[in-house]
Formats: structure tokens, C-alpha cells, sequence
């Protein structure tokens, strides 16, 4: 376990604001050395505006923020491949390990300039060292090469970036602000991209980090594994963020109490508003229908009783006006409307279906994908498949989920069961007219960006259950998704009738659904015959 560092990171009441309305308000942070902040919250809360504060590229409407120490952001976002000048995975990994290189540059020269004998030499050389020592930046080189293989990234260093995909990108870039190892870790859903070797490394790397970190996420495994603190940014009763001391099970069961409290405040302040309504009701119906006082009464009386009324109908009002509690309605649910697919109904059949990896370069070239503009374009004969062969049967309310570790073919299969690839060897038949909808992993299409990730996977997600498909075929479909989020589509998935195949590596969704039929194409590479098969499901 590495020592402690004396960086930390702080907040106090923090105000955020975007397009002109207020995010977060009241915020108030510490993350010591060796915590771990987990930050949680529906889309478009704000968790990942929080984060761009916390590390300094936004500048909050009221608040300071203080790092003490260097800080290493993981973005949920990835900047296009090259446009920052970076060229090379070499060029993006030298960029992250700036801080621990450059210390043993200075290291090295210092060392050499101790020949002098001069007192100024032998000061420089003592800061050098204790600069390299507090870095660790000897052991830097080894483990940027132990995180680049457990997150399954690219090693090349002189691979051309555009020629990597979204995830393979991810993955260099993770690899390298782990292995920096700089004082404060600022990670905005590290998990997107990673299988389960690398969600493993990821997770040692932050339970051994010494410096600060704060995390947002929607990986429940991870949060459990990892969090000492939980900061909730979904609305409150008094509308601050809920923060709270210890882990993930004790932020659970805080939300739900508070919650608890706030619907039955909620309530009797519901049922005394309803009370004052129909008094100040009955009052203004008194007034209106011309109210006079029982026969025999004096007329000095009935025309004092008339302002008597007015006053409590205004005083019925005000206090109406008082007793109001506003609560923001809870965020839309994800829900699947009834596609009307038949249980047991054909809808889609592959049979002995095989992608060659260097076909799916070519592939990719002629639809102009820029993120393979650059790929390598000579078939390689030793490259095993990029989909081994594969066959399965989809009818109505099937259930099928996809695993393997990355580059398995688990994107590749599902877009080849879509339509949208044409597999080597073998075919895909869609049967009776079958409605067919494929989520890809990441939406990188060129358009405008309208609000944050989440957002626009709720949105993409929304669009997608709006076409009632009969075949829903879903890659990695909690990427970007709150916690929340998750359990919505995994109940809206468990419900629909439609056949729905799920690829992802998302341990929530791998337990959750743990007794669908499983596919596990890295299984299947490993076979003798290299095959894949799920006839009956």
C-alpha cells in the first residue's frame, strides 16, 4: 500500500449553473487522502458539470474550489482522436505521464550536475529525488505497461489514434492517468469500455491510490467495492445535495429515510392544504351566494357579520398561501411500450455466422467511419475472428445475454444479427416481418450535442422503445445511465415481450440478470472448433 499523501480536495458552498439555470447550489466537500467520493444522481443533475468545477475547467457561479496536488481527470467524454495534437497512442500516453517523465529528466540531470561539487548541485539533486520519490515516478514506466494490458488497451505506441475506436481510446487514455498516479483523481464513468479484467484493475488501482478521488458512476459493484463517501444530487427536501459518510449500502439506506420523511411531510402538507381549500371554499361561496344571518338577528349585527367573512376568507387564503411545499417531480421513468410481439413467435435465426477481423476493417472503411479511417486495411491470416462462429434462434420474450472480454465480437454480433455488417460466413434470417432495433454502444454521430451523456442515452433509449421492436439488440445499454436509469430499463427489460439481447460488461447488469441464457463468445474463441451456439433459449 503506497503512503499518504498530504493533497486533498475541497469545496465550499459551490453554485453551478448551466445555460443560465442553476444546477447545484450549497455544496460542501472535503475528499482527504486515500477517500473516495462517490458522486450519484439522475441525469442531468449535474455530476458531471461537478466534476468539470472540481478540476478546475469551469468556473463556478459562487464558491472556492482548492486541489492541493496534481489532478488526473478520466472524462465521460472523449475528445476526437487527434484534435487536441496528439497523433500517436505514444504521443497520449507521453501527455498523461508528463509529470512523472519530467521528474526523471530533472532527476537524471541533477544527478550529473553533482560533478560540480557545488552546495546549489546537491540541493538541486535532493529536490529532484524527493520529487521522484513522492511521484513514484521510477516505477511509472511499468505501470503504465501492467494498466495498459489489464484495461485491454492498445500498446502500440506508434498506432495512429484515428485509427482506434471510441473504446480502445478510452482505454489508453485510463491506462495512463492510472499509471501517472497523480494526487487527485477526478473519474466521470471510468467503467464505460472496460471487461472484466479491467473493471478488476481499475478497481485495485483506486482502493490503493493514496491520494483524493472522486467518482461518478452508475457501476454499483464498483461503488461498493471503493466508496467512503457518497455526495446525491438528486432533489431534496430542503434542495441541497445529500451527502453522506461511508459507503455505498450506508447511502442507500440514508436516501430511502430521507425520502420516507419528505413523501409523508409531503402528505400532511397536502392534507392541510386540502383542509384550508375547503374552508377558503366555503367561505367564498358565503359571499357569493348573498350569505345572510339566521331570521331575527339585528341588522347592526348582519352587517358586521359580512367584513367578518371577507377576513377570514383572506385569512383562510394567506394561510393557504403559507402551507405550500413544493417537491419536483421525480425524473421520467424509462418504460417500453408493448411492441405486441407474441411469445414464441420466430423473429431471427444466424446461422454459423463468422466475422474475419480483417473483413470488418473493410467494412468500416466504406461507411466512412472516422474512427476507422485509419485502420489497417492487409488482411492478417493468423488473426483469429472477429466473430467466432456463431448460431442462435430468437422467438418472442427470449432473453439473451451476450458477454466476453473486449474484442471477443460481442458489438460485432449484434450488428451483424441487425443487418448493419455482413458476416463471412454463414447468414441471418429475420423471419415474419420482424421489427429489429440495435443501441450501439456509443452514439457518435455528427450532430449537435444537446445535453449531458446520460441525457442522450435516455434519449436514444427512449427513441428506440418508441419504434416497438420485436428484436431489441442492446450494446452496453447502461453506458452514461444514472443509477436510477439502470434499474428502470432492467425492469422494463425484464417485462417486454419483445426478444432482447444484451452485450455489456456492466457487473450490475450481469448479476441482475444472471438467470437469462448467457453466450460467452470468449468461451467460444477458446473452443476447439472455435464455435458458438444457442439453439434453444
Amino acid at each position: 500500500m503506497s503512503q499518504r499523501t498530504p493533497s486533498h480536495l475541497r469545496a465550499r458552498q459551490l453554485q453551478l449553473s448551466r445555460g443560465g439555470r442553476v444546477l447545484l447550489t450549497g455544496i460542501d466537500l472535503t475528499v482527504a487522502p486515500g477517500a473516495v467520493l462517490a458522486v450519484v444522481g439522475e441525469n442531468g443533475r449535474g455530476k458531471t458539470t461537478l466534476l468539470e468545477a472540481l478540476a478546475g475547467t469551469l468556473e463556478p457561479d459562487a464558491g472556492p474550489v482548492e486541489r492541493h496536488g496534481a489532478t488526473g481527470v478520466v472524462r465521460q467524454e472523449l475528445v476526437t482522436a487527434g484534435a487536441d495534437g496528439l497523433r500517436t497512442v505514444g504521443d497520449l500516453l507521453d501527455a498523461l505521464l508528463a509529470r512523472p517523465l519530467a521528474a526523471l529528466r530533472e532527476h537524471d540531470a541533477a544527478a550529473d550536475a553533482l560533478a560540480d561539487g557545488t552546495a546549489e548541485a546537491a540541493r538541486r539533486y535532493d529536490d529532484a529525488l524527493g520529487r521522484v520519490t513522492a511521484l513514484d515516478a521510477w516505477d511509472a514506466p511499468r505501470r503504465l505497461e501492467v494498466a495498459l494490458e489489464e484495461v485491454g488497451a492498445v500498446t502500440d505506441r506508434d498506432r495512429e489514434l484515428t485509427a482506434l475506436s471510441v473504446g480502445q481510446r478510452y482505454r489508453v487514455r485510463q491506462a495512463g492517468v492510472i499509471a501517472a498516479r497523480d494526487e487527485i483523481l477526478l473519474l466521470d464513468e471510468p467503467t464505460n469500455h472496460l471487461d472484466a479484467r479491467g473493471l478488476a484493475h481499475l478497481t485495485r488501482a483506486l482502493r490503493e491510490h493514496p491520494g483524493a478521488v472522486a467518482l461518478v458512476s452508475h457501476d454499483r459493484a464498483l461503488l461498493e467495492d471503493v466508496a467512503t463517501s457518497v455526495l446525491d444530487l438528486d432533489p431534496t427536501e430542503d434542495g441541497r445535495p445529500l451527502l453522506v459518510g461511508g459507503g455505498l449500502a450506508d447511502w442507500e439506506q440514508a436516501r430511502r429515510r430521507a425520502r420516507t420523511a419528505w413523501e409523508e411531510a409531503y402528505r400532511a402538507q397536502q392534507e392541510e392544504q386540502r383542509r384550508l381549500q375547503e374552508g377558503a371554499d366555503a367561505a367564498r361561496s358565503l359571499l357569493s351566494t348573498g350569505w345572510r344571518p339566521d331570521k331575527g338577528t339585528g341588522k347592526h349585527q348582519r352587517q358586521s357579520r359580512a367584513p367578518g367573512t371577507v377576513r377570514a376568507l383572506n385569512d383562510r387564503l394567506a394561510r393557504l398561501e403559507e402551507h405550500r411545499l413544493d417537491v419536483p417531480p421525480p425524473p421520467p421513468r424509462l418504460s417500453l411500450p408493448d411492441s405486441g410481439t407474441c411469445a414464441g413467435t420466430p423473429l431471427l435465426r444466424a446461422d454459423g455466422v463468422r466475422v474475419d477481423r480483417a473483413d470488418v476493417c473493410r467494412v468500416y472503411v466504406s461507411r466512412d467511419d472516422a474512427d476507422f479511417a485509419g485502420a489497417d486495411r492487409t488482411p492478417d491470416p493468423s488473426a483469429p475472428p472477429r466473430l467466432p462462429e456463431t448460431t442462435l434462434r430468437l422467438e418472442g420474450g427470449d432473453r439473451l445475454l451476450v458477454v466476453g472480454s473486449n474484442g471477443a465480437g460481442k458489438t460485432t454480433l449484434l450488428r451483424v444479427l441487425a443487418g448493419d455488417l455482413a458476416p463471412d460466413a454463414g447468414a441471418v434470417r429475420v423471419l415474419g416481418r420482424a421489427r429489429l432495433a440495435l443501441l450501439a454502444q456509443e452514439d457518435e454521430r455528427q450532430e449537435p450535442r444537446r445535453g449531458s451523456p446520460g441525457e442522450r442515452r435516455r434519449r436514444a433509449l427512449s427513441r428506440l422503445f418508441s419504434e416497438r421492436p420485436d428484436v431489441l439488440l442492446l450494446d452496453e445499454p447502461t453506458n452514461h445511465l444514472g443509477i436510477s436509469g439502470v434499474d428502470d430499463l432492467l425492469e422494463a427489460l425484464e417485462r417486454t415481450p419483445s426478444a432482447v439481447v444484451v452485450a455489456s460488461h456492466d457487473r450490475t447488469v450481469l448479476r441482475r440478470l444472471a438467470h437469462w441464457p448467457r453466450l460467452d463468445l470468449g468461451e467460444a474463441a477458446r473452443c476447439a472448433d472455435g464455435r458458438a451456439g444457442v439453439d434453444t433459449l
